[in-house]
């Protein structure tokens, strides 16, 4: 594993721990609960949600290539 997709994967960890936590009423983050409410932690968790999964699939055309290349060499 890498340290891009380390990164990516402790980030969506901790937003989906986060968003889990302040939909049961707990406020995990320090500062005031209205700062983090469930439309700013929705917002984190979307965001680590996408990026984890942008990174980590072949959807750009570069992306599209390696996943080509990876095929005809078996892997």
């Amino acid at each position: 594993m890498d340290r891009g997709t380390l990164v990516r994967t402790v980030v969506l960890i901790l937003a989906l721990a986060n968003q889990f936590l302040v939909t049961t009423g707990l406020n995990p983050i320090p500062g005031t609960e209205e700062m983090w409410g469930e439309v700013i932690t929705m917002i984190i968790t979307a965001a680590a949600s996408v990026w984890a999964w942008f990174k980590n699939n072949y959807v750009t055309y570069k992306g599209q290539l390696q996943r080509e290349e990876l095929r005809e060499k078996g892997l």
